[in-house]
C-alpha cells in the first residue's frame, strides 16, 4: 500500500508539472552529475532551478543512486521520484534515470497480482519512456524499447498486433541501423501475424526485407554488440527463410545474394544446381540471364539425365524446375498410382524434400519419408533426411540459443545413427552430420540446473514429438 501511494503521487505530480530470453536490453552506464555546460533541454535541468531546489534534487539523484545500485528499490524510489519531479533531465545529458524507473516500476508490475495496480505500473512506465523522448527525443529507440517491453515483459497487456506496431515504428526509423533487441521479437510476430492473416502479404514483404537488411548491417558492422547480433543470427534468417514457401514473395536479387555463391563453389554439385535454379527461377530471374544460364549450361555438362517419359511425372518434374512446387506435388502423387515400390518410394522422397526446403513444411516432410522409407528395406537416406529436418527446427522449437533450440540435436543425431545402422552408404553424411551438431548439444550445466542426469529418456516436444537419450556436448 506505501508505495502504491507513492505511485499515486508520483502519477499526480508528473501529469501537473508536464508543459523489453531473448537478448536482455542493457541500460546505459551511469555517468557523473556534475558536468560543466549544461546543454539546452526541453525538460528541467539543474540549471533551471532555483539553488535550494538545486541542491534538493541533486541529492536525491545521488543517494537514489546508491539505492539503486544496491538493489534496495523500496528505498531508491522515493528519492528517484523526487529528483524526477525536481529535474527529469538531470544535467541536461544523462538518461539513465529513465532506464532506472522503468526498471524500477517493472519490478513493481511483477509483485503485484491486482489488476489495477499493475495497470497503474504499466502507464507510469510508458509514461516515463514518453517523457524521455520529450526530453532527449530518438522515438525510433524509444519505440523499440517500448515493443521489447510489450513482448518480454507485459506480453499479456498487448496484442500480438499493437507489439508489432512498435516494432514497426523502430525498424522504419533507424532502418538498417536498428538495434539488435528489436530484430528477434520482430522477427517471430511478423511470422505469426503474417500467418494469422493480421498483416497482409505485402506489408510482410516490406517488413521481412527491412529486417535481413539490419541483420545483415548489423552483422558485418557490429562493436560492442557483436555476440547479440551472433544471437540475432542464430534464429532471426531461419525465420525469415521460412517465408520462401510464400510465391513471389522474395524477388530475384534475394535468391541471387543468397545462393548463387554456393554454385561458385560446387559448379558440378547437380542437386544444388538444380536447387539453386529453382530458388532463381521463384524468385522471377531471368531464364537468359547470364546467371541462370551458367547453371544450365553446368547441369548440361556435369548431370544431364534423360527425361522421363510423357505424362504426369514429366509434368512434376517441369512444374518443379520452374518452382512451381506445390503444382509439382500434385503431378507427382498421380506417380505415385502406378509402378512399383521403388519408384513409388523415389517420389515420396522427392516430395518429402520438396516439403523440407521448398515449402518448409517440416511435419508433412517427416509424413512423406517415412512412407519412403516403408516402401524400401534398409534406406537410410529417408532418416537422413527426417534427421535435417529435426536439426533444422532450433529456431522453430526455441530462440535459436539455449535449451529448447539445442535439444532437436538429440533425435536428430538418432535418426542419422539409425540411417548408418541400416545403410552403409549412409555412413560417412551421418557421420559427418553427427560430429558437427554434437557440439551444439547442451553443456553438462545445463541438463543439471533442470535436474536431469545425461543418458535419461527425454520427450523432444515442439512439432518432433520424440523420446530421445539426454546427452552433453562436453
Amino acid at each position: 500500500m506505501k508505495l502504491l501511494n507513492i505511485l499515486i503521487l508520483f502519477l499526480f505530480a508528473c501529469l501537473s508539472c508536464t508543459p523489453k530470453v531473448m537478448e536482455e536490453v542493457v541500460e546505459e552506464p551511469v555517468k557523473e552529475i556534475e558536468i560543466p555546460s549544461e546543454p539546452e533541454n526541453p525538460c528541467v535541468t539543474f540549471s533551471r532551478l532555483n539553488a535550494s531546489e538545486r541542491d534538493q534534487a541533486e541529492t536525491a539523484y545521488v543517494l537514489y543512486k546508491d539505492f539503486y545500485d544496491a538493489k534496495e528499490f523500496d528505498r531508491a524510489l522515493p528519492l528517484w521520484i523526487k529528483a524526477y519531479q525536481l529535474a527529469p533531465a538531470a544535467n541536461g545529458r544523462v538518461k539513465y534515470q529513465f532506464d532506472h524507473g522503468v526498471t524500477m516500476y517493472t519490478e513493481l508490475y511483477k509483485s503485484t497480482t491486482d489488476a489495477s495496480t499493475k495497470k497503474a505500473y504499466l502507464d507510469t512506465i510508458f509514461m516515463i519512456y514518453d517523457k524521455r523522448v520529450e526530453c532527449f527525443g530518438d522515438p525510433a529507440y524509444i519505440s523499440g524499447r517500448k515493443a521489447y517491453d510489450m513482448y518480454y515483459n507485459f506480453y499479456n497487456e498487448f496484442t500480438d498486433l499493437e507489439k508489432f506496431e512498435n516494432f514497426k515504428a523502430a525498424l522504419d526509423g533507424k532502418g538498417e541501423k536498428a538495434d539488435y533487441f528489436i530484430i528477434n521479437p520482430m522477427t517471430k510476430l511478423l511470422y505469426d501475424n503474417y500467418q494469422s492473416g493480421a498483416i497482409s502479404k505485402e506489408e510482410t514483404k516490406i517488413y521481412a526485407v527491412k529486417l535481413l537488411n539490419a541483420i545483415n548491417y548489423g552483422t558485418k558492422n557490429c562493436d560492442k554488440d557483436c555476440e547479440a547480433w551472433e544471437v540475432v543470427n542464430s534464429y532471426a534468417p531461419a525465420r525469415l527463410e521460412a517465408f520462401e514457401a510464400e510465391k513471389n514473395f522474395y524477388d530475384c536479387d534475394y535468391y541471387t545474394d543468397k545462393y548463387y555463391s554456393s554454385f561458385e563453389a560446387s559448379q558440378s554439385d547437380c542437386e544444388n544446381i538444380l536447387f539453386v535454379s529453382r530458388r532463381m527461377i521463384r524468385g522471377g530471374c531471368d531464364q537468359n540471364g547470364e546467371k541462370l544460364m551458367a547453371l544450365k549450361n553446368a547441369y548440361k555438362t556435369n548431370c544431364y539425365t534423360p527425361p522421363p517419359p510423357p505424362g504426369p511425372c514429366a509434368t512434376a518434374n517441369k512444374l518443379y524446375n520452374e518452382g512451381k512446387y506445390k503444382e509439382a506435388i500434385a503431378k507427382f502423387e498421380e506417380c505415385l498410382a502406378n509402378g512399383d515400390n521403388e519408384k513409388k518410394a523415389k517420389y515420396k522422397l522427392l516430395i518429402a524434400k520438396i516439403y523440407y526446403r521448398d515449402l518448409k513444411s517440416f511435419s508433412k516432410s517427416r509424413k512423406y519419408a517415412l512412407e519412403a522409407a516403408s516402401l524400401k528395406a534398409n534406406w537410410g537416406e529417408p532418416y537422413m533426411l527426417i534427421g535435417k529436418l529435426y536439426a533444422s527446427s532450433g529456431p522453430l522449437c526455441g530462440p535459436g540459443t539455449g535449451w529448447d533450440s539445442q535439444i532437436v540435436t538429440w533425435p536428430a543425431i538418432d535418426k542419422w545413427k539409425y540411417a548408418k545402422k541400416i545403410d552403409s552408404s549412409a555412413a560417412a553424411e551421418a557421420n559427418k552430420l553427427i560430429n558437427q551438431y554434437t557440439q551444439y548439444m547442451p553443456k553438462k550445466e545445463d541438463v543439471f540446473i533442470r535436474s536431469l542426469k545425461a543418458g535419461q529418456s527425454y520427450k523432444v516436444g515442439c512439432w518432433i514429438q520424440e523420446t530421445t537419450k539426454i546427452r552433453t556436448a562436453d
